[in-house]
């Protein structure tokens, strides 16, 4: 990966990269020591100021998607190309493999976003804490204002994989979900066996995981645990969606997207005062 294209924490040391943008506070980078990189960047990713990066990990918020509504604009919510407010860096990178960096973002840094009324005063806040063994996610919601509000959230993590069609997702078996594929009306289902890949797969699951990512063109297994969620979200494009997609194109089958999320239903309310705390831990087994 090139060195971070626009402001944000990147390191390097012994074979370790992490990296984050203050855009978005995305996650954009982590390869452990001796390890293949874990996270996929399209190499057709745009980064040029208020765009949405294709990769890593974009933040959801305050929507999911386009929103309950299917008319909400940018997709995935604005805090996604946002500049977040960079608060406090913690490398022990040399010392103990480690890099921590907080970020912030208020009401009034958005001024101009869309649904203002709607989200009238909040306090986000996304932690990142980079390690060796895991990679840890946490995006906290607060209600700073005098009046509740509902919003839907996601930490939309993309794995890199050898091949997406060898790829298997378990430790979903038993959960309802809902399939959301392009061309097809939403229907409910039930999983009972692990995920595979043989077209697009765009699925809202009822339950959180955890679940294990099995890659034996990688000869590797990833772990993703999550605490303060009710939804993941299992997604790739497939051939055909994702050639047509501009940023990700020929590069459809290197990823897949494993996402700790609150939607739909299960979206969040919060009373003023209240906060939530969503995260999402991801390690080698």
């Amino acid at each position: 990966m090139p060195e971070t294209p626009f402001p944000g924490v990147e390191t390097h040391f012994n074979g370790r990269q992490y990296a984050i943008l203050d855009a978005g506070a995305q996650t954009i980078a982590w390869e452990p020591a001796g390890q293949l990189p874990v996270l996929w960047l399209s190499p057709l990713a745009d980064f040029d100021p208020g765009n949405a990066v294709r990769g890593g990990v974009p933040v959801v918020f305050p929507w999911f998607g386009n929103g309950p509504d299917g008319n909400r604009q940018p997709k995935h919510g604005f805090a996604r190309t946002a500049l977040w407010h960079r608060a406090e860096v913690t490398e022990t990178v040399k010392e103990t493999g480690e890099l921590t960096v907080r970020y912030t973002l208020g009401a009034a840094d958005v001024p101009d976003r869309p649904d203002a009324a709607e989200f009238p005063s909040f306090a986000a806040e996304l932690t990142a804490s980079f390690g060796n063994a895991a990679l840890t996610t946490t995006l906290t919601i607060t209600n700073t204002g005098v009046q509740p509000f509902t919003y839907e959230e996601g930490l939309h993590t993309y794995l890199k994989v050898c091949d997406v069609t060898r790829v298997s997702v378990s430790g979903l078996e038993g959960c309802s979900y809902t399939d959301t594929a392009t061309g097809a009306a939403p229907t409910r289902q039930l999983q009972t066996e692990p995920v595979r890949f043989d077209g697009e797969i765009d699925r809202i699951y009822d339950c959180a995981g955890p679940v294990v990512v099995d890659d034996p063109g990688f000869s590797r297994r990833i772990r993703l645990t999550t605490h303060g969620a009710a939804n993941t979200v299992v997604w790739n494009p497939g051939r055909t969606l994702g050639k047509s997609v501009r940023d990700i194109g020929q590069y459809w089958s290197e990823f897949v997207c494993v996402e700790a999320a609150n939607v739909r239903s299960a979206a969040i309310t919060l009373a003023p005062g209240e906060q939530h705390a969503l995260s999402q831990h991801v390690g080698l087994l």
